[in-house]
């Protein structure tokens, strides 16, 4: 994390299981966060940085040594995902698949593959059409890489990790939508398409996501949330209030599924703390604690 005044990895972990909270993302393997969720039966969700995974894409012993240092390691550990880069773009997404492979492998040969799935996370600016649902669809430029990452996905049995931000798609264009919709506030249907409606932005991408990989001839591959929320300070629409509606009503809603798929979407609130060393602005407040764990607003987790 992005911060100099965090409290320690023990500390956190204490933090999750006090809220109830069950399953955790790490961006890489650090090994005190790793050490403290050992054993706690907590699900873990790690990633191999984007400055690491195109070198495991090129060699396989660095794979498995990538594998042996940071995940077979920790045999006390939940893992649930191997996250392969996030929201890779530009030359390195050549790289994705490849390195995919070779650490999928890699925990095949740890005795690891039937436990552990390899994926990796998209950013949202991967959408080009979110609403109508039906018709979303990949941009043009990250269409050539998605294909075969959604093909080693189908193969796999993994999901494919998307991280969504109704918060982005609201202050990008406050015009063209009421802040209820992006906040799961909307009394009724803002929406139609077709016989489903919808009530709120999360669910429109969600949905959007899975056409968008339809559209490319690859279904049934199920989408995680790995990244959502709602900033309580430091922007457009940032507020203590705001931040605390949306991950609440998150929080509230995500059991039931979208419309177009009733069933528990699985999803990540980013963050669990205020980070003082990113950027200034909203990338400082999307946390759901201060640093000295305090709480930035009540929000209870089902």
């Amino acid at each position: 994390m992005s911060g100099n005044n965090l409290p320690p990895a023990s500390t956190a972990v204490h933090m999750l299981r006090d809220n109830g909270i069950t399953s955790v993302r790490l961006y890489a393997p650090d090994s005190a966060a790793l050490a403290a969720l050992g054993g706690t039966g907590i699900s873990v969700m790690v990633g191999v940085p984007n400055n690491v995974f195109p070198g495991l894409a090129t060699s396989a012993p660095a794979a498995a040594a990538w594998v042996g240092a940071n995940i077979k390691a920790h045999p006390a550990v939940s893992f649930r995902y191997l996250v392969v880069g996030n929201e890779v773009a530009g030359s390195d997404t050549r790289y994705l698949v490849p390195a995919m492979e070779n650490i999928r492998r890699a925990l095949a040969a740890a005795g690891l593959g039937g436990a552990i799935k390899v994926t990796t996370a998209i950013s949202q600016a991967t959408i080009a059409v979110h609403v109508p649902p039906s018709a979303g669809e990949f941009t043009n430029a990250s269409k050539p890489f998605l294909l075969p990452v959604l093909q080693f996905l189908k193969r796999t049995g993994a999901p494919l990790l998307a991280n969504l931000y109704p918060y982005f798609l609201y202050t990008s264009n406050p015009r063209n939508m009421d802040i209820s919709f992006a906040l799961f506030a909307a009394p009724a249907t803002v929406v139609q398409d077709g016989k489903y409606g919808y009530q709120n932005m999360f669910d429109a991408s969600v949905d959007a996501v899975h056409a968008a990989g339809e559209r490319l001839g690859v279904s049934g591959v199920d989408v995680v949330v790995s990244e959502t929320g709602w900033p309580s300070a430091g922007g457009k629409a940032a507020s203590v209030q705001n931040a605390r509606t949306y991950n609440q009503n998150l929080v509230n809603h995500v059991g039931k599924g979208t419309p177009r798929r009733p069933r528990k979407v699985e999803m990540y609130v980013f963050a669990m703390f205020n980070e003082n060393l990113k950027e200034n602005g909203v990338e400082q407040n999307w946390g759901l604690f201060y640093p000295n764990t305090n709480r930035v607003y009540p929000i209870t987790f089902g």
